[in-house]
């Protein structure tokens, strides 16, 4: 079993609930172990016509290796209702990133982890440092933390605290979703 960390980001339609729906798809293949508070920033690359984003991270414990996993992402994408094919960085309802892969680094085609952007987003650092501070970016070396600090929160905000997902108690236990 691997401990990965994915971002979630949504922007179109009820964005909270296709977090909520993106975690529950999350469960069919691994386990949450925790969840992020819930963050609000504005959309990169896409223009300023599009709506801001809801971002969280997730601890997920599971067994599939990097290229299976990203292959159910996409797969649980399409299922939430994003469409391939359309513009880079465009509107979408969900999207799920793989940040960390435990200390696994994959430069291929078509998978990059550690998430090649990762270090210069604070949507993605912030919530990412309330899970994993002190794991080491391992090409890097720096922490999440240092990285976080490095990069700030300008643009970041906070709009829920963890609990957001339904997640009960302490990490480790069972989803409510």
């Amino acid at each position: 079993m691997a401990s990965v960390y994915l971002g979630l980001g949504s922007n179109l339609g009820n964005r909270e609930a296709n977090l909520r729906a993106a975690l529950r798809g999350l469960t069919r293949m691994g386990r949450v172990e925790a969840v992020s508070a819930l963050y609000e920033s504005e959309a990169v690359g896409g223009g300023p016509a599009q709506p801001p984003y809801f971002n969280a991270v997730c601890q997920l414990e599971t067994g599939l290796e990097p290229r299976p996993l990203l292959r159910y992402l996409l797969g649980l994408e399409r299922e939430l209702g994003r469409r391939p094919g359309g513009k880079c960085w465009a509107a979408r309802p969900i999207d799920l990133d793989i940040l960390l892969h435990g200390d696994r680094v994959v430069d291929e085609a078509g998978l990059v982890i550690p998430h090649a952007r990762m270090m210069e987003r604070s949507f993605v650092l912030a919530p990412l440092a309330e899970l994993a501070a002190d794991v080491r970016h391992p090409v890097e070396g720096k922490t999440v933390g240092e990285l976080l600090a490095a990069v700030g929160t300008e643009g970041v905000r906070r709009i829920a605290e963890a609990g957001w997902d339904g997640l009960a108690g302490s990490a480790g236990e069972k989803l409510r979703l």
